[in-house]
């Protein structure tokens, strides 16, 4: 990766088993894509619900040559481990993706379909 890991939390006080945690899943990510050029992860807590409490929101943003791909964990979720580990999955699929189109590993149709 070109430049390092930002973390920002908001609504949260930072952890450092939190912050160990995301690094740990950025070098899966780069084991996907060697391209990754930054990766900004945002933790928030999406306020007080009535029927759950304090729900977590992790947004991962991570630039690639040529395009951005964000994730969100979703549905939110009350235990900020399992916010992260759901964006974190998200994102490792959008980076496959990215990846095997790079490598034009997916089908493209010759003709318009219809």
């Amino acid at each position: 990766m070109q430049q390092p890991i930002q973390i920002l939390f908001r609504e949260i006080s930072s952890s450092e088993a939190i912050e160990a945690d995301v690094h740990k899943r950025v070098e899966k990510l780069e084991r996907i894509c060697q391209d990754i050029i930054s990766c900004r992860v945002t933790i928030s807590m999406d306020g007080k619900h009535k029927q759950h409490g304090s729900l977590f929101k992790v947004l991962v943003d991570v630039s690639v040559p040529g395009t951005e791909l964000v994730a969100v964990n979703h549905p939110l979720n009350e235990d900020v481990h399992a916010a992260v580990r759901d964006a974190f999955e998200a994102s490792a699929r959008q980076l496959d993706e990215f990846a095997q189109r790079r490598r034009r590993e997916v089908k493209s149709h010759s003709e318009p379909l219809g």
